[in-house]
């Protein structure tokens, strides 16, 4: 296993490698830095904001937008997936929502949602509205890949309700679910800056994406965006790390 991990490593370092040289290629054949500018002016510029007053603030309330976002679309998520996969009349009328949903372009959401929300909770909203149907689509695919055996060894037996529920519908739907919710995340990353680089809260990564584009500040908009993917990678990383101890302790995650 460990020899695994190893080669693992090496294989992600390597393209780590690659990518920062083919980056500072890229900006060496495009010779300027307002265009492209090279890994070395963005790290430097990187280092010396998060040394500013702003970029915690920035970080962090970025960052509580996608927690409340998660904290409504997942619970609303699972419980619109359970329901849909085990009642057709449930998930016909619940299907034009996710269709809707499904379709309606990101920036349109965001722009209607200002208007309705404004600036400050618009992103929260539209991270919400984006993740649910990944979380539920997850669920539903979860609940029904119960394996058929278990299904009629447990109608033999005649359980039915809340336990049929717990022992043989929620561990099919759990490794989907966790599925879900790293796709989610990542989404959900995606949707809070985008709409904060149109709407401008006061506190936010993607404001300070935008005021960096306004100065032609490039070096500083790639910094912004290093730290935007730092912070989804962080994210992705603790995810795992939680459900990992959840399989350690024989918790289904």
């Amino acid at each position: 296993m460990s020899g695994i991990k190893k080669r693992r490593s090496f294989s992600f370092l390597a393209g780590l490698v690659c990518f920062f040289l083919l980056w500072q290629l890229g900006a060496v054949l495009t010779g300027s830095d307002i265009i492209l500018p090279g890994p070395f002016p963005v790290v430097k510029r990187l280092i010396s904001l998060v040394n500013t007053e702003r970029f915690p603030r920035a970080l962090v309330s970025s960052t509580l937008r996608l927690l409340l976002g998660l904290a409504v679309s997942v619970p609303l998520g699972v419980l619109a997936g359970i329901v849909s996969a085990l009642d057709k009349r449930a998930a016909a009328f619940l299907r034009p929502f996710f269709s809707v949903i499904a379709a309606t372009p990101v920036m349109s959401v965001i722009l209607i949602a200002f208007l309705a929300f404004g600036s400050e909770k618009t992103p929260v909203f539209t991270a919400f509205l984006m993740v649910f149907p990944v979380i539920a689509a997850n669920t539903i695919a979860g609940v029904k890949a119960v394996d058929p055996k278990l299904t009629e060894l447990f109608n033999v037996y005649g359980i039915r309700g809340l336990e049929r529920l717990r022992y043989l519908h929620i561990p099919s739907m759990l490794p989907y679910l966790a599925a879900g919710l790293h796709s989610g995340l990542s989404l959900g990353w995606k949707v809070i800056v985008a709409a904060e680089v149109l709407v401008q809260p006061l506190s936010a990564l993607g404001t300070g994406m935008q005021m960096a584009k306004a100065q032609l500040e490039t070096p500083e908009l790639f910094a912004w965006t290093a730290a935007t993917v730092i912070a989804a990678a962080l994210s992705d990383i603790l995810l795992d790390t939680f459900s990992l101890l959840m399989t350690r302790k024989r918790i289904s995650f």
